[in-house]
């Protein structure tokens, strides 16, 4: 049966009234689904897209060889455990240079022209606990060291945070947290595996089982018996589909068709988890879950809650720091390998290492190009108003340097020049850049945790 709410909010919206940008289908059992963008139903035919922030953690480093241009042909790189030879950027001065994609960056080819490769940020380690959970815990933070009281780490609100307490009280959800880990069996405590902190000592926990990100967005929580919101909502989409543009209409379907694609995906991958828990398996089940369909999964959540307005600050978390437990990377090994254990056997490792490094960029580059072909009200895309960063808080997971972090930022266009490389002074701390996408938010800050300035060069003048 028709949704008379959704049915009269339609025709309101379709004489012109007053309807807000961020429309709904209602169905049963309290399901919703935010709409995008759609030019027949909006009040505000021109209203400007919505600015957004977002952030793509890769842990435990890169082989920086095969990350860095230029890198592998700086004298005779040899790997040597502890030894491993440090990226020092002597290849670049400091300055804008063009930009050059590395064998572990080519899978970013087509999106060329809209990322920015950011290399020689530094952090300061704080003496006194696990280099891998400072380095996770503390990336959007970036407090000096013992500069915060009462803690062993220097860990403070995090930059997604603050960022939303300015722009968030727009959204439903201030913020959202994705995290690509679904083990149970760790033995890390929730600092190795959380990039995102309310205050020190307060994470904001991340969703990390697809279901239940997507119950929580689409307020299905309340069905007895869980249906696709799809289904659920279908009556008043089909209503609504006779009411919109043939361009609005074609969006719609587009959109609707995403949603689709994940339920179909949520079935598969449970289908396959209940058939495992059935075998008598040497690892977890999580350890034979393919890792790139299950990240691309929760990348298309994330994806979509972006795109109807749901949120402008989210975080995706790709994986947790010094975990043991093996993963499948489905389209690289025959069976589950650690991330964590192959980082110190780089010696032995280091070609499937680089593999991995290649693997978490490919599916960082799908985001992106996805991000690029929603258009929105005013014909750019989704990533042109998103600062999309990709970033480890380690340089290299064998020699744990904090130095010389790997760092991309995608998307921004209107407050970012991309299509380049942007080599920085020796010694200027990640906090500059935090500090700087601060200030585009509207912050005017003139610190953030450790800066000593913002990154001018960056911007478009």
């Amino acid at each position: 049966m028709l949704n008379k709410s959704t049915q009269k909010l339609t025709r309101r919206g379709l004489r012109g009234s007053q309807v807000s940008r961020r429309t709904f289908l209602r169905g049963t059992a309290g399901a919703t689904v935010t709409l995008p963008f759609l030019e027949s139903i909006a009040a505000e035919k021109n209203a400007a897209p919505s600015q957004k922030l977002a952030f793509y953690y890769m842990p435990i480093g890169v082989v920086r060889k095969c990350f860095f241009p230029k890198e592998e042909d700086v004298g005779v790189f040899k790997f040597q455990g502890a030894n491993t030879k440090p990226f020092d950027g002597k290849e670049h001065k400091p300055g804008w240079h063009k930009l050059t994609l590395s064998q572990t960056m080519k899978p970013l080819e087509k999106m060329a022209s809209k990322i920015t490769l950011v290399t020689g940020l530094d952090r300061t380690f704080q003496d006194g606990t696990d280099v891998h959970a400072q380095c996770a815990s503390c990336y959007l933070s970036s407090a000096a060291p013992y500069g915060v009281k009462n803690s062993a780490w220097p860990l403070d609100r995090t930059l997604d945070h603050i960022v939303a307490d300015h722009i968030g009280n727009e959204t439903p959800f201030k913020t959202l947290e994705f995290s690509c880990n679904s083990h149970k069996d760790n033995k890390e405590s929730l600092y190795f595996d959380n990039i995102s902190w309310y205050g020190t000592g307060y994470v904001a926990p991340s969703m990390r089982n697809p279901r239940k990100a997507y119950k929580r967005l689409f307020g299905t929580a309340g069905a007895k018996s869980f249906k696709d919101v799809t289904d659920l909502v279908l009556a008043d989409a089909k209503f609504l589909q006779k009411q919109l543009s043939k361009r609005d209409n074609e969006k719609f379907e587009e959109y609707f068709e995403s949603i689709r694609t994940i339920e179909r995906q949520m079935d598969k991958l449970e289908k396959m988890s209940g058939a495992l828990s059935k075998v008598k398996l040497e690892l977890p089940v999580e350890s034979y879950i393919p890792r790139g369909e299950y990240i691309r999964l929760m990348s298309d959540i994330m994806i979509l809650a972006l795109q109807s307005g749901l949120t402008n600050v989210a975080s995706m978390m790709v994986g947790p720091e010094r975990w043991d437990t093996p993963y499948k990377f489905e389209s690289l090994f025959p069976k589950p390998m650690s991330h964590h254990m192959m980082s110190h056997n780089q010696g032995k490792h280091w070609e499937k290492l680089a593999q991995v490094d290649k693997f978490y960029m490919e599916a960082w580059a799908y985001m992106l190009e996805k991000m690029d072909a929603i258009k929105e009200s005013d014909g750019t895309s989704l990533l042109d108003n998103t600062i999309f960063t990709y970033g480890s808080g380690l340089g290299d997971g064998a020699t744990h340097q904090y130095n010389a972090l790997p760092t991309i930022i995608a998307g921004g266009s209107k407050k970012i020049k991309t299509g380049g490389h942007l080599h920085v002074q020796k010694g200027t701390p990640l906090a500059n850049l935090w500090l700087t996408q601060a200030n585009i938010f509207g912050l005017k800050r003139k610190r953030f945790a450790d800066s000593t300035g913002p990154l001018n060069t960056i911007l478009k003048s």
